[in-house]
């Protein structure tokens, strides 16, 4: 798959089209090295890991109250925050209006994993808190990942398996304290 290729299935959303595009990812690897610091999901990744993810994302910049992902959207990709923040809202259902905040997100969260490894509706609105610059990974720039650095590969789906296992802890406590209640 071209570079090209890469971009175009990643822009084909129109959230994504309305933000400001600054370049494939390979631009950005200095930053992302940069960032790593901040990053558990980069733990234990290599630079040469980091360059060839890199190489299959593409980087964004998102303005104060610009929506990054909204609820209900279909996409296939995740995205991790390079700088600025990210607040994460939940629709609160019908005639209710509104969305109820969730949390903030900064430099090293990921967004968007479900969507990229299941292909299901997004299930938060994700929102530019400041000027935010991130990455998009598409589904199809992990497969390419995959296919021609298998063990890479298997090193981010281990990290997103991981990531989501830890999600789905903390929310399955969550909700058991609140059944205590």
């Amino acid at each position: 798959m071209s570079d090209t290729n890469v971009a175009e299935q990643t822009t084909k959303n129109e959230t994504l089209q309305a933000l400001e595009y600054l370049g494939e990812g390979s631009t950005a690897v200095q930053r992302i090295f940069a960032m790593i610091g901040h990053a558990r999901f980069f733990s234990d990744f290599t630079p040469g890991d980091i360059d060839m993810l890199a190489r299959n994302m593409l980087i964004y910049r998102a303005q104060a109250g610009q929506t990054i992902i909204r609820e209900g959207d279909i996409d296939d990709y995740m995205l991790l925050i390079i700088e600025g923040q990210v607040e994460i809202l939940k629709h609160k259902g019908p005639g209710q209006g509104g969305h109820q905040p969730m949390t903030i997100v900064g430099p090293g969260a990921t967004l968007g994993e479900m969507s990229m490894i299941d292909g299901e509706p997004r299930f938060a609105t994700c929102v530019a808190a400041e000027t935010t610059t991130f990455a998009a990974l598409s589904r199809d720039g992990m497969v390419k990942i995959i296919l021609e650095e298998p063990s890479l590969g298997a090193k981010i789906l281990i990290k997103l398996v991981t990531l989501l296992s830890a999600r789905l802890r903390q929310t399955s406590q969550s909700l058991l304290q609140q059944l205590e209640r």
